[in-house]
């Protein structure tokens, strides 16, 4: 196994990988200015790098190589861009989906709403504590296993990251259920309800499992006003128009824009 892709990224090359859907398993890398762009195969013929076929293969050749940024078009499909994510996140290494860009706000502008966020966000958490703290205890009370639900979502400029939010459903049920997942609560939360805890039931209801979305907020990785938030799955069901809205930073008040949306999508419904 090479200790770089640094030196065979001087062309394109194609890799495999293990994870399969509806796309071709082949996917394309080119090495341009600090940046591995990976997309899907083209016509040119390349040779077969096998020490990225696995996972921690591929984390250990990022972790030795200089790559800044990851950039994965978003036409690889979901399971291939989560395969890339993930071995991204143990690497350090930032990735983005390739979207259109759009203009950008003033700099000023941006450093004062972060200003603003950091400042609610940090006063929100204290006065939810409580809160949070006791749903933790009810939840390794009745509901054992991880605390944390973490899924990929798009954020500013496309950059995939982790959001936080309490567990709703049962543990054993949640492994590797993101794909087959259909049912979406009010507040925009994709649960499928048979799997969801009388404890989940509760916070869904109320919206208490986004509560640590807070913490993302502080991250940088959200805003408390923005647009909604978009899941991986989601994102690269977009057309490339609306791709463009990627390049915004989402905002927690986008989950109740969006259970608004769907509650009046209902009952425009049972009216026809």
């Amino acid at each position: 196994m090479p200790n770089s892709i640094i030196s065979t990224l001087d062309n394109c090359y194609t890799v495999t990988e293990q994870r399969q859907d509806n796309c071709s398993p082949y996917c394309t890398l080119q090495w341009r200015q600090g940046q591995l762009l990976v997309r899907p195969l083209g016509q040119l013929k390349q040779p077969h790098l096998t020490s990225l076929d696995r996972e921690q293969h591929l984390v250990e050749c990022l972790k030795h190589s200089s790559v800044k940024i990851v950039r994965i078009d978003p036409k690889l499909g979901e399971a291939k861009i989560r395969f890339w994510a993930n071995a991204c996140e143990q690497a350090s290494k930032p990735i983005y989906l390739r979207i259109p860009t759009s203009e950008k706000l003033p700099q000023s502008k941006v450093l004062l709403k972060r200003l603003i966020d950091i400042s609610l966000a940090l006063a929100l958490l204290l006065a939810v504590s409580p809160i949070m703290f006791g749903l933790q205890l009810l939840m390794r009370f009745y509901s054992p296993g991880s605390i944390w639900e973490q899924e990929w979502h798009i954020g500013e400029r496309g950059r995939l990251f982790r959001v936080f939010k309490f567990r709703t459903t049962a543990v054993d049920d949640k492994i590797q259920v993101e794909p087959a997942i259909s049912y979406r609560s009010s507040t925009g939360d994709r649960e499928d309800e048979h799997k969801v805890t009388p404890l989940g039931r509760f916070m869904l209801k109320y919206g208490l499992q986004n509560l640590p979305l807070l913490l993302n907020v502080l991250r940088g990785e959200m805003s408390l006003i923005g647009p909604r938030y978009w899941t991986l799955a989601e994102a690269v069901r977009l057309n490339l128009e609306a791709q463009r809205q990627l390049n915004k930073l989402p905002g927690i008040t986008g989950l109740w824009q969006e259970g608004t949306e769907t509650k009046l999508l209902q009952l425009d419904s049972q009216i026809l």
